[in-house]
């Protein structure tokens, strides 16, 4: 049961994820000195193209190589939103169970070794996974934005920190992510007020539902979304380089470009962005993103722009003994 208190601790999908494989595993597995059975949560990364990835209890993210009968099971309990059990030999099945993640969307399905010798465990598994989607819901109903589903701003300081603690003591540096740079960016939907005037409040809500799915569907699932707040949006991202994360910004404002919003039609997006220091503080990230925001808000909207390269190419002048920014 201290697995299950601790489980309550956290407030990322990840790490929930994981205290609730861990919690499971350490259950099924009391009093049972045979093969370990295990536990693996399973993530529906594009249910068109079946491309699912396995999160286990160590906390790594893999993809998949899954059987074909195994992934359709997967498959089905997901779209089903209801509990199954594939049978692997007359003993030894797998519990299958759809759960929903922080962002409040049912796209994981929990699978749990069970074999005749554990039947009756299933009913207290049960409860556990009861307790965990609770407080999920409640999780969700504090911490997420009412209108859009993307977390809100109070959610905001306690990420952000734990990105900087991740980044200062290098706890989530494994080696094939040593190259991996952490950004912030704050996107702005261009003469947002404009459409609110013309259109109403009703249509401009709509508008921002629709931007903010249009974000989920841009960006991976691993990177924290937020609407801070009216037409404002930010998000963390991990990347190899700048070129990249700009390119990726810059597909995502193509992509909102292209979009026929109902009533309104086109819309754009402006958006800053800065690279994530990890002896940087909040308001020191917040501050360099939003300068390279109203940069780009001023200098024609519908664009992207980096503070780094801004200060590298002389848009923008750091003074660092007034502590302020210049713009040109």
């Amino acid at each position: 049961m201290g697995k299950l208190v601790t489980l309550t601790k956290e407030r990322d999908d990840l790490s929930l994820q994981v205290a609730l494989i861990k919690t499971l595993t350490d259950f099924i597995n009391f009093n049972h000195n045979e093969s370990k059975r295990i536990v693996v949560i399973y993530h529906v990364v594009d249910v068109k193209k079946q491309v699912i990835t396995a999160l286990t209890d160590d906390g790594n993210t893999n993809n998949a190589e899954i059987p074909a009968d195994f992934k359709r099971a997967i498959l089905n309990c997901l779209q089903a939103g209801a509990a199954h059990t594939y049978q692997v030999n007359a003993q030894h099945a797998i519990k299958l169970h759809p759960i929903t993640g922080t962002m409040g969307h049912v796209d994981s399905v929990i699978a749990i070794d069970a074999d005749h010798t554990n039947e009756h465990l299933y009913n207290p598994v049960c409860m556990i996974l009861d307790i965990y989607q609770n407080f999920i819901l409640l999780n969700n109903e504090n911490e997420c934005d009412t209108l859009t589903g993307l977390l809100n701003r109070k959610t905001f300081d306690f990420k952000i920190s734990k990105i900087l603690a991740q980044m200062h003591s290098g706890t989530n540096r494994k080696d094939d992510k040593a190259n991996q740079k952490y950004f912030l960016a704050i996107f702005d939907i261009d003469h947002f007020k404009r459409i609110n005037d013309q259109f109403g409040h009703l249509i401009g809500d709509e508008v921002l539902l629709m931007f903010s799915q249009l974000m989920r569907q841009s960006f991976r699932e691993a990177d924290p979304l937020f609407r801070f707040g009216g037409e404002e949006f930010v998000g963390f991202f991990e990347c190899n380089s700048t070129p990249d994360i700009q390119n990726i910004f810059e597909r995502f404002k193509q992509k909102v470009a292209n979009f026929e919003f109902p009533q309104v039609g086109k819309v754009s997006v402006s958006a800053g962005f800065t690279e994530i220091s990890p002896f940087d503080t909040s308001s020191q990230i917040i501050d360099r993103a939003d300068t390279a925001l109203y940069y780009a808000k001023n200098h024609g909207r519908n664009r992207v722009d980096s503070y780094e390269l801004l200060i590298a190419n002389g848009s923008l002048q750091d003074n660092k003994k007034e502590g302020e920014i210049e713009l040109f």
